[in-house]
């Protein structure tokens, strides 16, 4: 059955940074107002490669030039059989400033008109609700026809349930905004995961996810803003594995230690959370099927973090392809889902 294919997850970087030295220092200042995080500037192969570090020491992020070039996109888009593409940027929303989110979103705008619509942007603004990240965020919807924003999951050691971010909340929320939560390289928290590459690289950013879904739900910030959708990567950290546990049924247990107090979470999970895979492959065909059963294919997007590895672009479609699911689960994971999501 040939299925359409909109890739919720590839990112876009300015490959100006790469050429433009004082460009380059000024995203590096940036980064110093997340503790313990540094950006170095390598040079491998003939190719200049943007390094985040942490905690400082320890990669968690990397940036290689060249990666990202419209036709070098395209020409992946077309190889894979991938019909449109929401484009993102990899990570670094957590630290730009209000100047670099600007020409991030200028950057992306340019893509998505050069690719004749093909590329789908999502805005990028601080987070804290002042008045000129909000007017960023009208101009972004209003003027550069985005069809959504992207977040970290957290910022300043806050997940977005805090206060400090609603401002931006009622703004997303009166839109009727769809937004996609990256993970962070690491969560708030992370003394006992840095030391080795895997548990930091990747369980750590599960980590960060699955506490990201948790306290959005535990927090009630659906109660005031119900009309956001929020998607989450890599599955949500996992969340399908947890969901049952973190959210059990009621019991007959007098004390009650684990009900969750009303079946609202339940609700929110249903209208407001979704998941994108990010990536099919590593997560094998036997988790992916477990979470459609848990999750509903209605709560999932195929994204692949193209260009972190080529394969999981090019193959992805066709893996969602062979799961032992439905034919009208596998539309809505590799297409309707995104369609009603982003507005596309």
């Amino acid at each position: 059955m040939d299925i359409l294919v909109i890739e919720t997850n590839v990112y876009w970087f300015p490959e100006l940074l790469f050429e433009d030295e004082a460009l380059m220092q000024k995203f590096l200042s940036d980064i110093l107002n997340v503790d313990d995080t540094q950006g170095l500037v390598k040079s491998e192969n003939g190719k200049k490669q943007l390094v985040i570090e942490r905690p400082i020491g320890c990669q968690s992020l990397n940036y290689v030039q060249g990666e990202y070039e419209l036709d070098a996109m395209l020409e992946a888009l077309e190889e894979a059989g991938i019909d449109k593409a929401i484009m993102k940027i990899p990570g670094c929303q957590e630290w730009m400033s209000l100047e670099m989110c600007r020409l991030f979103n200028d950057g992306m705008a340019d893509y998505q008109n050069r690719s004749d619509g093909r590329l789908i942007a999502l805005a990028v603004v601080p987070p804290y609700g002042s008045r000129e990240s909000l007017d960023e965020l009208d101009r972004c919807k209003n003027e550069l026809g985005m069809h959504g924003i992207q977040l970290s999951a957290h910022y300043a050691g806050k997940y977005l349930d805090d206060e400090m971010f609603a401002a931006l909340f009622e703004k997303i929320n009166e839109y009727g905004m769809t937004a996609y939560v990256h993970h962070t390289p690491l969560p708030v928290q992370y003394d006992s995961l840095y030391e080795f590459n895997n548990l930091r690289r990747t369980y750590g950013r599960c980590s960060d996810q699955t506490i990201a879904v948790s306290r959005e739900l535990f927090s009630g910030m659906f109660g005031k803003y119900p009309n956001i959708k929020l998607v989450h990567s890599m599955l949500g950290g996992g969340f399908f594995t947890y969901l049952n546990m973190l959210l059990p049924p009621s019991s007959n247990d007098t004390t009650k230690r684990f009900d969750t107090g009303n079946g609202l979470q339940r609700e929110w999970l249903s209208e407001n959370i979704f998941f994108e895979t990010s990536h099919a492959q590593p997560w094998g065909k036997t988790m992916l099927e477990c979470a459609v059963k848990i999750l509903g294919a209605e709560h999932i997007v195929y994204g692949s973090s193209y260009p972190v590895r080529k394969e999981w672009l090019t193959g992805g479609p066709d893996f969602v392809r062979a799961l032992d699911i439905s034919d009208a689960d596998k539309e809505l994971i590799l297409h309707k889902n995104a369609e009603r999501l982003y507005h596309v």
